[in-house]
């Protein structure tokens, strides 16, 4: 028998935890034996002393074990079932892309998402700004989506490592999210949880991510890899830049519109296209052996210009209860913010650095994201045609349009929005997208 308090003080004092103990702290997020003060106070210890491998392998089994293991054997071929994950960014909507795109190309993806954490949007938190669309489905009707459709991206379920579902909240609103073993366990618990069988792990890095530098993406990589291979789990992680938003838009709406607008071609943001193309490439790589990068690709651009990839997004959204015609309604369909104002850099140049981070900040002070844990979100509010690292300014070029349905809510946040933009008078490169790939 082991006291809460007791555990706590052991990880306090950085000393390691025994599997035991382990398993005593993930029973008590569920059996709420630890109070939420105390599951604020155990997480800010393992954020500031770290987890050796066995811990962080002992709490992403004892995650994945606190609720229910899905099963797919006899629903479809379980080699084909696969998923990715990203460790969290501004305006990172891959996931509305990638799972489309791999079902259009005859994989299954049940995607288990998460909300925001931090200055980061969540996917999950993207699909609530579609009316209708249940984000907590049953077991069965999720099964069966994804057997029909291909693909289906949902919550965490109740009993879907429901210890990682309590843990993942109280993160997100004591500071706690940047630590390398609580985001190894939280993601893995949930896809070992989910029955998939391939895993593709988009890595942020940059001052827009949890993680600033390639150093501790690299180590976050080596944790998440170490962990799936112990699973039996296919995995590789992609190193990718954070140091700017991702695609044209942030913000719940504002991200939807960008990806039906992708899937249908209307417009691509080609940083964005790199990232999605790459990560649905890892996936079919892990798949078909032979298959290299170019027919991965080429089998990826045949479904998007084909129309499938977007048929997919809409047969997904139809099935979960949202727009049976989102493709062509979605202007209607989505929220609109009632104010809109194009913010102007005093300066004319080039963009030679943008403090993303911040702009996530801001995108919460509109609004768009949660100060506390059970803070309303506002799905319309955001900001639009930011521009990327190495694009020209002038009077007539705006850094971003901000979306508000509070007029005053654009001037409080205007001045701070024109000093995440650092201007150079110099032509400027555009940086890569990807930076690396760890199989």
């Amino acid at each position: 028998m082991y006291l809460p308090q007791e555990i706590i003080r052991k990880k306090r004092d950085n000393k390691t935890l025994s599997k035991d103990e382990i398993l005593f702290f993930v029973k008590g997020l569920n059996n709420n034996s630890f109070s939420n003060e105390q599951i604020a106070t155990m997480s800010m210890a393992i954020f500031l002393n770290g987890m050796n491998n066995k811990e962080t392998v002992d709490l992403t089994m004892a995650m994945t074990n606190s609720g229910d293991i899905l099963k797919w054997d006899g629903l479809i071929e379980n080699k084909f079932i696969c998923d990715k994950h990203s460790t969290g960014g501004v305006g990172d909507k891959v996931s509305l892309l990638l799972a489309p795109i791999l079902a259009a190309c005859g994989f299954y993806v049940p995607m288990i998402s998460g909300r925001g954490l931090g200055h980061t949007g969540g996917t999950l938190d993207k699909f609530d700004a579609i009316p209708g669309y249940n984000t907590q489905p049953t077991i069965e009707t999720f099964k069966k989506v994804v057997k029909e459709v291909g693909c289906a991206i949902i919550g965490q379920t109740p009993n879907l490592a429901p210890a990682d579902k309590k843990l993942y909240s109280i993160r997100d609103v004591v500071g706690t999210v940047e630590s390398i073993p609580l985001i190894a366990s939280s993601i893995m618990s949930k896809k070992i949880a989910s029955g998939i069988k391939n895993l593709v792990i988009d890595i942020k890095v940059g001052n827009g991510s949890f993680n600033p530098t390639e150093e501790i993406a690299n180590n976050l990589a080596s944790s998440l890899i170490s962990i799936a291979k112990i699973s039996g789990l296919k995995c590789s992680a992609v190193l990718t830049d954070m140091n700017q938003v991702l695609g044209f838009n942030a913000g719940h709406s504002l991200e939807i519109i960008e990806s039906i607008e992708f899937l249908t071609k209307k417009r691509m943001n080609e940083r964005l296209k790199n990232v999605t193309f790459k990560l649905c490439a890892e996936i079919i790589r892990m798949n078909q052996e032979n298959a290299n990068y170019e027919e991965s690709i080429s089998k990826i651009n045949k479904v998007i210009d084909s129309g499938k990839a977007a048929e997919k997004f809409e047969k997904m959204v139809s099935a979960l209860g949202g727009s049976k015609k989102i493709l062509s309604n979605y202007n209607k369909d989505l929220g609109q913010a009632l104010y809109k104002e194009d913010i102007f850099s005093q300066q004319s140049g080039y963009v030679e650095s943008i403090f993303t981070r911040q702009i996530g900040l801001l995108l919460i002070e509109l609004g768009g994201g949660r100060k506390q844990i059970n803070d309303p979100i506002d799905y319309s509010v955001g900001f639009g045609n930011v521009l990327n690292i190495g694009d020209p300014v002038d009077n007539k070029i705006p850094l971003l349009t901000v979306y508000s349905n509070e007029k005053k809510d654009i001037e409080k946040i205007k001045e701070n929005i024109k000093s995440c933009f650092v201007i150079s008078k110099k032509r400027v490169e555009s940086k890569n997208s990807i930076y690396r790939t760890i199989t």
